[in-house]
């Protein structure tokens, strides 16, 4: 049954244009879509537990909603992203399929678990909270990374991710497009709890992090 649901190769080969910084290189093309789950959504929430949820820059999204629920109801993101993503998965599944379904149920346990492992330990890397700029630019490269991976192997790890891949592939909208306003959107709820002051860079964030989605994980036909 696994190996119905998971085989295939991965379907999004990116090269960085402009060539300074290759993300992925040619051989990851062919990585186990599993692995590339597991490293995402690994990475994602190294970057939530460490930095966002200890901070107050914050991301958009359903990402942004567990943050936000998190602080005014203290309701751990380990189970808010759980029941939330599953709200946009219906339609991610309707639009790209049982696959899409099994691969995004696999990112969804793995982020809680990694989330659940990290969380009693943060913050690990204490010296990238030491300036708002500093945690935006560090919080926006693990989760558009994390995020990026699992897009890129079929999968997605909460609901924002899922309902911007059914979407592009509908109506063939540009994911970072689809990220920005739905972003835009969660930020202006955060403003609730965070500094209209800092909010800037949230906004600094979020850009950069569903930039980074939008390249690890664009469909480039070769």
């Amino acid at each position: 049954m696994l190996q119905s649901v998971f085989d295939g190769r991965i379907v999004f080969p990116y090269t960085l244009q402009g060539g300074v910084i290759l993300i992925m290189t040619d051989k990851a093309k062919h990585l186990s879509p599993v692995f590339l789950l597991l490293l995402g959504t690994c990475i994602q929430a190294l970057g939530i537990a460490n930095i966002h949820a200890l901070t107050p820059i914050t991301e958009g999204g359903i990402l942004g909603l567990t943050l936000l629920l998190q602080h005014w109801t203290g309701l751990s993101p380990a189970v808010s992203s759980l029941v939330l993503s599953g709200l946009c998965i219906l339609f991610g599944t309707y639009t790209l399929g049982r696959r899409f379904l099994g691969r995004t149920i696999l990112c969804c346990l793995f982020y809680a678990f990694f989330y659940a492992i990290l969380e009693p330990f943060a913050p690990l890397f204490p010296f990238l909270l030491t300036s708002p700029l500093r945690s935006a630019l560090s919080g926006a490269v693990f989760v558009g990374t994390g995020a990026g991976l699992c897009v890129r192997a079929g999968g997605a790890v909460c609901g924002d991710d899922a309902l911007a891949m059914a979407l592009h592939a509908r109506f063939g909208w540009d994911l970072r497009v689809i990220y920005l306003l739905s972003d835009a959107s969660v930020l202006l709820l955060s403003l609730t709890y965070i500094p209209v002051s800092t909010i800037g860079y949230s906004l600094l964030t979020v850009i950069l992090s569903g930039q980074l989605i939008g390249l690890i994980a664009q469909d480039k036909k070769t």
